[in-house]
Parts: C-alpha cells; structure tokens; sequence
C-alpha cells in the first residue's frame, strides 16, 4: 500500500510538472565566457566575449518556451548572468544575480534553467557580478508570440536588435577599483550601438518596407535619446506590453529600459543615420549607425539629427503618451486591458527614496538611508536553508526616514504573496532615476514633479497606463506604480545606474507564501550552486 501511494505521489507530481512545461518546446544553448580583445571606441580594450561575440548572440524564443543555458566561466572572476525583464515566474532561484545565486566560479560552469511564461517582448541580458557590464557580457533577448496568438501590427519584413549604451574606454576592474576607493565614475567616453561606435554598424533595409526595431539602453549611467533621420518610430511595444501606435520623431530611453518600434523605408533611397546621443547631461555624447536602402548609391549625408538635450518637460510629456493598447491580444488570448489594475485598491505603499551619502568618508548610494552590502550567502538560499544570521526581514524601512543618516545593511523588505501595493520612487536629487525590479511587470500610474502626497492620486492613469519593468523618476520628482506581488521568490529592486547599483542603491523584496507549494513556487534546482554558509549542504534528491 506504501508503494502504491508513493508511485501516485510521483505520477501527480510529473503530471504537475508536465502541464507547466511539458507541452512547451526546450532550446538548448551553450555559453563560453571569454576575455577577448575589442576597439569599441578605437582603444584596445579587454572586453567580455560570449561565444566569441561583443555583444553576445541572441536569444530567440516563443512565449513559454524553456531555454536551458549552460554557462562555462572561463574568466579569472566569479561571474553571472541576469535577464532583465524575464520575469522568472515562481523561480527566482534562476534570476542571476547574487540574492538570489552563488557565483560561477572560474573554470566551472552552471545551467541555468528558466522559461518564458506568460511574456512577449524586448529584453536583454547581462553580467551583474562585479561591475562586468562595463567590460560588455551583454546581448539581445527577443520573446515571440505563439502562431495563433496575433498582433496588433502586420508582420515586418525584418526585425532588429538594437542595443545602445554609454562607454568608457577603461578596463572594467579599473573602473571597479575607483569606485570601491570610495570616488564616483567620469563622464562615459563615448557612446555604442551594437558594441560600435561611429557610423560602425548598418541595417540594411528593402525601399517601401517596413522593419521592426528593438531598442534597449544598455549602457551604466545615462538616459539616451534614439532617432533615425528622416524617418517616423511608431511605438508599438515596451517592454512586453503592446503600446498605442503613437508616432515619434525621437524617443527618450532611460537605463535599462527596451522598447520596440515599426519604421518604414518611404524615403529617398540612400543611406540615413540611426542616432543615439545622452540625455540631461551638459555634454552631450553622440553616436551613429547607419540605415542603409539596399539600392542605395549614397552614403550618409547632412548634419545629424538633432534632439532635446537637458530638457525635462518633453521627456515628461512623452512618457505620458505611453499607453496600453487594451484591444491587443497579450501572450494568451486575451486582451490586455482584461487586468483592470486600477479597479483595485492597494493594500499597502511602499516609499523608496534614492539619496547619495558618504559613509566613513566613501561615496556611497542608498535607499530609504541603507546602503546595501551583498551578503557572503545568496539571500535566497540562506532563507530556504533557514541559515540565520545572513539577513533580516524588516531590514530596510518601508517609507523614507527623517533625516540624512545612511548606514550599510543587507536590507530585505518583506511582503506576502497575492499583496497589491503602491510603490513610490522618491527622487530629491538632481539627476534623473531609473528603476528595475525583477520578477515583475508594474503599472506606471503617475509621475510628477515635487513630493508624492496622498493628493497626488488624483493625477494616476487608472485606465490604460503601460506595464513595464523599468521606469525613469525624474529629478525632484516622483513616479509610482501598482503592482500586484503574483510570484513568489527573491527579487531584487535597483537602480540601473550601474555605478549607484554598486555602491549600494538596490535591495531585495521577499515575497513570501507560507504554503510551501510547487504551485507557489518550484523546489530548488537540484544543480544550485552553494556557497558561503550553504556550502557542503544539499539541494535535493531529484
């Protein structure tokens, strides 16, 4: 009888397992991380190659495929790689970033095991250990709907990747050492797209067609304006979400945020340039690439287009033409406005309020006063193995304290499973934010200049805002988002800002089911790596 019960136990079990992922196709991918030579901006550099390339290959997939990536590390550091965007669902143990894993040491390698559930989209990955994304490491994610599922747009004849970003001509571990002695980056040298600077990168396209282009800013301190001269961008998705068909001259993307647009090749034909240049920065950074018509006798010609600069009030404008397309069929069949996310009352608001103090005498960047400190111990493993100790709940407040004291903390913020909350990023300083938080797509309710009151709900989008997983605060300003806390894990909320990242302006939401159920969240993965004081447990039988 024993056995009888155990065998229906493990054929339950299985039937679970299949349902989630059975019917869903596997891509298998393998990862060699090398130091390599690169010439980004014209100096020899020693970049991070994936499989050889800068930036690295692809990821294609369809909603609700399984990728299965093994990663061998063959740096002389510990590395990881993140996936920005990729919610993760009910598996934070696969999020890449170090509350969540154990490092790949050098010479080993880890599988990395995640499906894409429920998304569609433009996304990226990258290295999060270490200050690697200054070294390169990154590359294009790029999620299909399935077949039968349409979209609001005719299929383009082509589609591109676009990743655009701010760099500096010096090795990463420099870079590291300066701020680990307590002093702040420079100004970036230059600016890339596709790992190249000036006019070193082209998309060819086909008179009178029409092409979809995927912009993400990958870069580590500054927001970029995007353009293609003398062509329109007509939005058509933000980072997963399908937009109204708004038409753009340019178009403002801030740190880690993707965005996806139709242009059409209705011009003269000759060649045009694809512009990136920073914004709100004084000096003003500029790159090219080149659109290039295919029968094209003409090479790029004219002054560059140009863009706003330091102004605030047209970004602001243009962030809020982002809206939901509600009759859009999102990764099922239904449309995406089906989720009436302002119809429900938040349980709780969370106030996170960005600052730059200097403790014992180093710069350094906090949230709500606290500085985070990585643990010697992923927090995600030391609170599934019950090691005390490594953090504590409650860690970091809930609402910006009075005062200026900053301290340094592991700081975890807790939060029950199925909660639906407010979240408000405060900004008093003079430099424009932008936020990420993993596991997650939020609804971008508000933003507005001064502090956030109770009063300034009355100025929301309650109807048709977009879901997104990065947005921007603008200086002296506030944004804030409704989220609905559906999935269970570890995540990590930060600054995009990769320097303020480091030195301390990031912290972990646990988002915790007592239920301890496979329909919660998945069991460990039986290859975890463990370290620090999980090291010589076990993770699981099978």
């Amino acid at each position: 009888m024993g056995d009888s019960k155990l065998i229906l136990c493990c054929f339950i079990a299985c039937i679970l397992f299949l349902g989630v992922n059975g019917e869903n196709p596997y891509r298998y991918i393998t990862w060699k991380v090398t130091y390599g030579d690169i010439y980004p901006l014209g100096v020899k550099q020693q970049g991070i190659l994936i499989n050889g390339q800068f930036p690295g290959p692809h990821i294609d997939a369809v909603t609700n495929d399984n990728l299965i990536i093994s990663v061998y590390n063959y740096l002389n550091e510990p590395f990881l790689i993140s996936w920005n965007g990729v919610q993760q669902r009910r598996n934070s143990w696969q999020d890449g970033v170090s509350g969540t894993n154990c490092p790949i040491r050098p010479g080993k390698n880890f599988t990395y095991v995640l499906q894409v559930k429920d998304q569609i989209g433009s996304f990226y990955y990258f290295p999060s250990l270490l200050f690697h994304k200054a070294a390169g490491g990154y590359g294009a994610i790029r999620i299909w709907s399935r077949p039968k599922i349409p979209v609001p747009f005719p299929s383009p004849a082509g589609d591109f990747t676009v990743l655009a970003g701010d760099w500096y001509k010096t090795n990463h571990y420099v870079l590291r050492r300066l701020l680990d002695s307590g002093h702040n980056l420079p100004f970036p040298d230059g600016l890339l797209i596709n790992g190249r600077g000036w006019n070193g990168y082209t998309f060819t396209v086909d008179p009178g067609r029409t092409y979809r282009f995927r912009v993400s800013n990958v870069g580590l301190t500054t927001s970029i304006n995007f353009r293609i001269q003398g062509h329109n961008l007509k939005l058509i998705e933000v980072e997963g979400s399908h937009t109204l068909q708004n038409t753009y001259t340019s178009f403002d993307i801030h740190l880690g945020q993707s965005c996806s647009f139709l242009v059409t090749a209705d011009q003269i034909p000759q060649d045009y340039y694809v512009v990136a240049s920073t914004r709100f920065t004084r000096r003003v950074l500029t790159t090219t690439a080149v659109l290039h018509y295919s029968n094209s006798k003409r090479g790029v010609s004219g002054p560059v287009p140009g863009a706003p600069t330091i102004q605030i009030a047209p970004s602001v404008m243009q962030a809020r033409s982002i809206r939901w397309n509600l009759t859009a069929s999102g990764p099922r069949p239904n449309p995406q406005g089906s989720y009436h996310y302002g119809l429900i009352t938040p349980s709780r608001t969370i106030m996170l309020s960005n600052s730059a103090p200097y403790i014992n005498g180093k710069q350094r960047y906090a949230v709500n006063g606290v500085s985070y400190v990585p643990a010697d111990t992923p927090l995600k493993i030391a609170d599934y193995f019950k090691i005390p100790g490594v953090f504590n709940l409650g860690s970091i407040p809930t609402w910006p304290p009075s005062g200026n004291n900053a301290y340094f903390q592991t700081s975890v913020m807790a939060a029950n499973f199925r909660e639906y909350v407010e979240i408000v990023f405060q900004n008093w300083e003079d430099t424009v934010q932008s936020w990420h938080i993993d596991g997650y797509s939020f609804f971008v309710v508000g933003m507005n200049g001064g502090q956030w009151t109770p009063a300034s709900r009355s100025s929301y989008n309650l109807r048709d805002t977009v879901a997104r997983c990065t947005t921007q605060v603008y200086p002296r300003s506030w944004t804030a988002i409704y989220m609905a806390l559906d999935n269970v894990g570890m995540w990590n909320i930060r600054s995009e800002n990769w320097a303020r990242q480091y030195l301390g302006q990031q912290c972990y939401l646990r988002v915790y089911s007592p239920a301890n159920s496979w329909r919660d969240e998945l069991p460990i993965p039986k290859n975890a790596l463990l370290c620090g004081r999980a090291r010589g447990r076990h993770t699981r039988p099978f």
